[in-house]
């Protein structure tokens, strides 16, 4: 027997099926819906496993599993809806600090006679003068498009 064994009541049932007839949900939810109809164990149920669900949505069976998992853990709309992904501060390597440090850098002079600074030299400053260990050209260049910079 199933862990997690999902029974639909017939207004959940009615607002999955007018999420596929509708057409205007995307392509997730619509998925979601229609694992959640094929594993229905009521009376109108198809009450199909997880390996049958999985081969004719083209999705995992490990996929089939979660939704079953969020639809009795959490509720029908839980299992519809994606998660939002939490903040993950500790990934970004631009905190408000060194933004500042990169900003007063690109508005010095230049060393070594070059007529302005390229987003190569400004991370290689960055990483010489101890701000970083390493930072890519790009994660500067996106920082300074981010904050409307002109670099003279």
């Amino acid at each position: 027997m199933k862990k997690y064994t999902i029974q639909l009541d017939a207004e959940q049932r009615k607002l999955l099926e007018s999420l596929l007839t509708g057409g205007k949900a995307p392509a997730r939810i619509q998925t979601h819906a229609r694992i959640l109809l094929k594993a229905d164990q009521g009376e109108q149920g198809a009450g199909w496993e997880d390996q049958q669900i999985a081969e004719a949505l083209g999705v995992g069976t490990a996929t089939v599993g979660r939704v079953r998992q969020r639809f009795v853990e959490g509720g029908l709309l839980d299992a519809l809806v994606r998660r939002p992904q939490p903040e993950r501060p500790e990934k970004r390597k631009m905190n408000g600090e060194l933004e500042a440090q990169l900003v007063t850098l690109a508005c010095s002079q230049t060393e070594g006679g070059q007529k302005r600074w390229t987003m190569r030299l400004l991370a290689d400053k960055l990483v010489q003068l101890g701000f970083v260990d390493h930072i890519s050209h790009q994660t500067v260049w996106v920082t300074l498009k981010k904050m409307n910079s002109n670099r003279g």
